[in-house]
């Protein structure tokens, strides 16, 4: 049964991944279009065609290899200095812009000329190209706040899971109690496992974050609200200040940093909580500067990733995952021991996090990615500004093209990572803790 589930879940991220990949294209088809530029192929997938029809001047099909998809467009690049396609090179470099305005222009019908790429304005070619990864940035924002507020997340509660027996400092070692310790404030006060602190010093305390903070701000007498089977109780604790875990702001907390503040001394345990429109808002947030923060860290590892791999040491859960990963933890996910419900919720979680990170991803503004389409478009457009402001002819479009050999050296660095990553995925993979 648990490899049956295991199976159904790969299959649902495969699913999930393949929508992702049309919902991106998409974008770009449909802005393509409404500005009169001409789409030979939309395709879901590289590699030998599966399936493909063609409707108006498109050809629609999904590809054997589902690690990407494209739209062609006419006219990507403008022409050369001298308004036609130069002839090929003897030099690499200059082969590389050739052959990539070659491509631009090789599907060239007669009246395309009015329905090139680039001979549209740079404000409309930013939103062609920045339509695609908006749209899993907007799939991603709709899967997460349906998540969040329809099926909730796991989160600490105010609702108390153990009560510490004595003071121990967090950077202690052990957690067990020294000959001599105090009992914890908790402990003394009588708060028991299984209480709910409702308020706190007469506050009303909605969520474990509010709790904890006003825990930390405070030393000396205090006064809890606590439900108990039912019955509202009152406690009275005597709070002191202790070595506590630094938090980072987002619910978690600093390995190996810790601050002075408040001591109450318990554990809160954890439930499903559905968010309220503003918790899920701010969540969100949170995980797009997570998720900022993760891609400036990539190159950083690298290393970790090499060992990983070559030399057997720990994939650590932080390490960059593929495709292949992300679709083995789906299976993972679908083979956990949890209720149905929170399979689909977790499931939901790993194809909005892959939408969000498809936006980050293409947002870098470095071809072949999207990002650096959108950074020659604006580039173009300041540059024209310049020279009208200045009263000196028009430069014309900016030949992206000129770029490829740049491009190209991106996209073998990007392959060169996709196989590392793939690899590690394989032999040394991400597990669900």
């Amino acid at each position: 049964m648990t490899t049956w589930m295991t199976i159904l879940g790969i299959v649902v991220f495969v699913v999930g991944l393949l929508f992702s990949i049309a919902w991106h294209e998409l974008g770009h088809l449909t802005t393509a279009k409404m500005f009169g530029i001409r789409v030979p192929q939309y395709m879901v997938g590289f590699g030998p065609t599966l399936f493909s029809r063609k409707k108006g001047d498109t050809e629609y099909g999904v590809k054997a290899v589902p690690l990407g998809g494209y739209i062609r467009m006419i006219g990507m690049f403008p022409p050369g200095d001298d308004g036609k396609l130069q002839a090929r090179s003897t030099s690499p470099f200059r082969g590389m812009i050739e052959d990539a305005r070659s491509a631009a222009f090789e599907e060239l019908q007669p009246g395309d000329e009015h329905r090139l790429f680039y001979t549209r304005k740079p404000w409309k070619r930013v939103i062609v190209m920045f339509a695609g990864p908006f749209m899993n940035l907007v799939l991603a924002v709709v899967i997460f706040m349906s998540v969040l507020m329809g099926f909730g997340i796991n989160t600490q509660t105010t609702q108390v899971g153990s009560v510490s027996d004595c003071v121990i400092s967090a950077s202690a070692k052990t957690d067990k109690c020294p000959a001599g310790a105090k009992d914890s404030p908790a402990k003394a006060a009588g708060l028991r496992a299984g209480d709910k602190i409702v308020t706190f010093n007469g506050r009303a305390v909605p969520d474990w974050g509010t709790l904890q903070e006003q825990i930390r701000r405070t030393t000396g007498p205090a006064t809890l609200g606590v439900e108990r089977h039912g019955a509202k109780v009152t406690l009275q604790a005597d709070l002191i200040e202790n070595k506590v875990a630094r938090t980072d702001g987002h619910g978690g907390y600093v390995p190996g940093e810790y601050v002075t503040a408040g001591f109450l001394g318990f554990t809160p345990a954890s439930g499903i909580v559905q968010q309220t429109f503003g918790q899920s808002v701010d969540r969100m947030g949170n995980m797009v500067t997570q998720g900022v923060q993760s891609l400036v860290q990539v190159p950083g590892k690298i290393p970790d990733l090499w060992n990983a791999v070559f030399n057997g040491a720990e994939r650590k859960q932080d390490s960059p995952m593929g495709v292949v990963g992300a679709a083995r933890v789906g299976g993972e996910v679908f083979s956990l021991h949890i209720p149905p419900e929170q399979r689909v919720a977790t499931m939901l979680f790993l194809v909005a996090g892959f939408n969000l990170s498809l936006f980050l991803f293409n947002m870098l503004p470095l071809l072949p990615l999207d990002g650096g389409h959108i950074a020659g478009a604006l580039w173009e457009s300041l540059r024209r500004a310049f020279a009208k402001v200045v009263r000196r002819p028009d430069p014309g479009p900016f030949d992206v093209a000129k770029l490829m050999p740049i491009a190209y050296v991106v996209a073998g660095i990007f392959i060169c990572f996709t196989l590392l990553v793939l690899v590690a995925d394989v032999v040394n993979p991400v597990k669900l803790t």
